[in-house]
């Protein structure tokens, strides 16, 4: 697909174009220097004086900074800027008042219910979308012009119009994040054991039916790495990694199970904190690689790390070290996943939205608070009834749950949530920003636009009508 060039990448062209003609002149000087020594020292004077009358004539807004001779090569334009970033041709801005969104399955999105979810935030204070881009099997679902082999044996094409869903939500200003999952991944494990956990008689190991492959591996980190880069250029604004994590099994089936520990198996640390450090090193290294794409950063992390001082060992996730390398994390506090009596004085959580979101937001502005530069909070919150809880310990989730949760956030200075539902079917009638006086980005746009569309519509039928006269005369 054919990009726009930015307008950085054509002054870099300019100015590589004038730094060559600097240099012949520079060499053309010196040159002429040899033999126009004498000269130049009957004319130093007047040099001078011409030169304080030069200084005096500048324009204030010259687009160079002209140095001396010396140092005519390494100088650069004022406008160049320190870092390139690629430009996919789209533009949405970050909701400047925080991001409120919705997940999509790939299915959703390139299917029927796109239109509905969309229609879905045009009406309401919601603005962005995550998407999945790899999903929770390992399938790629659109289609890149990526040259790597393993993305092309991988990609489904399930959102078969990419480009023409990214403008959409360019057209609509819902903010686009592209959902990445990481170490789940059937579809590269089972194409590539070396890569995943297997037996000893060689065959898949899964955990809990599921199939990882290792946060230890290097290639695997490349391989979603490149995948967030295809994101990036199809217009995506944020990359939002998931499952970056190791199976919850497999720190007590280590031992038995054929995997390799990369550039972790000579460290002399326990194991646990070899899993520490290959999850955290990744999130780094994805960070840094992506920075080039000028897009943020996100990832989602359990709700318990954020309990633990420590950490959660066995799956390698210690809330503050990933939350030293992302622009946002989003923890996963849903009531329904903290088990019945598992946290003091909320007996049977999933009951009690507005306290477990409560009680989860201090103890995680607590955590941040001890960071230099902590990244934004931005929790998945309970769109769902978990009626998989059994009778007693479950709640059916409307209009009343969803706002416990949200009222929650804004009591302890949280603005931002997504909303998770696997089916994509949200509760209607929330009200998002519980009254909160801010101002809804892009509301003036969208209301302009729905005048030009009935102004459009009312021409049309006065052309209609014009033309029936005409028709009778």
């Amino acid at each position: 697909m054919n990009k726009p060039l930015k307008l950085s990448t054509l002054l870099f062209a300019g100015w590589f174009a004038l730094s060559i003609g600097v240099t012949d002149v520079s060499a053309e000087e010196e040159a002429e220097e040899t033999d126009a020594d004498t000269e130049e020292e009957t004319e130093e004077d007047d040099a001078e004086e011409d030169s304080d009358e030069a200084e005096d004539e500048v324009e204030e807004d010259r687009l160079f900074d002209v140095p001396s001779e010396e140092d005519r090569l390494l100088f650069l334009p004022r406008l160049i800027p320190d870092r390139f970033t690629y430009d996919s041709g789209i533009e949405i801005e970050y909701p400047q008042d925080g991001v409120r969104g919705v997940y999509s399955t790939a299915y959703s999105a390139g299917g029927d219910r796109f239109e509905t979810l969309v229609d879905l935030l045009d009406r309401t204070e919601l603005n962005s979308m995550v998407i999945d881009i790899k999903d929770d099997h390992g399938n790629i679902t659109i289609d890149t012009d990526s040259e790597d082999e393993r993305i092309q044996n991988n990609s489904q094409a399930i959102i078969s119009d990419v480009d023409g869903m990214m403008e959409t939500l360019e057209d609509s200003e819902i903010y686009p994040i592209a959902r990445v999952v990481v170490f789940k991944d059937r579809v590269l494990g089972e194409s590539e054991p070396q890569l995943s956990y297997t037996e000893p008689d060689g065959s898949m190991w899964e955990n809990y039916g599921d199939v990882f492959v290792s946060a230890f591996s290097e290639e695997v980190w490349e391989y979603n790495v490149e995948v967030a880069r295809e994101a990036a250029k199809a217009g995506f604004k944020e990359i939002q990694f998931d499952y970056i994590r190791f199976p919850e099994n497999l720190a007590s089936n280590e031992d038995r199970l054929n995997f390799d520990y990369g550039q972790y198996g000579d460290m002399d640390v326990e194991s646990s904190e070899k899993r520490f450090r290959a999850v955290t090193d990744f999130v780094e290294y994805a960070r840094e690689e992506l920075r080039e794409y000028g897009v943020k950063v996100s990832v989602d992390i359990f709700g318990e790390p954020v309990r633990l001082p420590d950490g959660a060992p066995t799956i390698g996730q210690d809330y503050q070290r990933i939350a030293e390398h992302v622009d946002i994390i989003s923890a996963m506090p849903y009531p329904s996943h903290w088990g019945v009596g598992h946290i003091e004085g909320i007996p049977i959580p999933d009951l009690e939205p507005y306290n477990v979101m409560d009680w989860f937001s201090q103890m995680e502005n607590d955590v941040l608070s001890e960071l230099d530069n902590p990244p934004v909070s931005r929790p998945w919150l309970q769109d769902f009834t978990a009626s998989y809880l059994g009778s007693g310990n479950y709640m059916s989730y409307g209009v009343a749950e969803v706002e416990a949760q949200i009222q929650a956030l804004y009591d302890n200075d949280i603005y931002e949530f997504l909303l998770w539902n696997a089916g994509n079917s949200y509760t209607e009638g929330v009200d998002y920003t519980l009254g909160r006086d801010i101002e809804i980005a892009g509301a003036d746009e969208k209301a302009e636009r729905e005048d030009e569309e009935v102004d459009e519509e009312d021409s049309d039928e006065e052309t209609d009508d014009e033309n029936e006269d005409e028709d009778e005369e």
